[in-house]
């Protein structure tokens, strides 16, 4: 069973991925894309050319696990995430679930 807790790094593509791509294929994408070794222990996540289809990469324990899932209506948004980099559990439950986030500055103004 996937451990949240046994996951210290999530990586996204922002580019869209061939969903009938498996095991090898996913490893594949991860060594050109992100320039990591698959069996890192981090997440990958990819997605569909539309954002209805997610697959999340794993190794744990001697072996991979592929999460897939599919939205029956709706896309997944990225928010403010324009290219491929690591996010935080935080950012892949709210494109998960469907909450956009945006992320800002914050601008502090003095008053005299």
């Amino acid at each position: 069973m996937l451990g949240i807790s046994t996951i210290s790094r999530i990586y996204i593509s922002c580019r869209s991925t061939d969903m009938r791509k498996s095991f090898d294929g996913l490893c594949g994408s991860v060594e050109q894309e992100f320039s990591l070794d698959p069996i890192s222990g981090y997440l990958f996540v990819f997605f569909n050319r539309r954002r209805t289809i997610t697959k999340m990469l794993f190794w744990e324990h001697g072996g991979f696990w592929i999460y897939s899932r599919r939205l029956e209506r709706g896309t997944f948004s990225l928010g403010s995430i324009r290219e491929n980099g690591e996010i935080t559990l935080g950012q892949l439950f709210c494109i998960l679930d469907g909450i956009e986030f945006v992320r800002r500055r914050r601008r502090f103004i003095l008053s005299k």
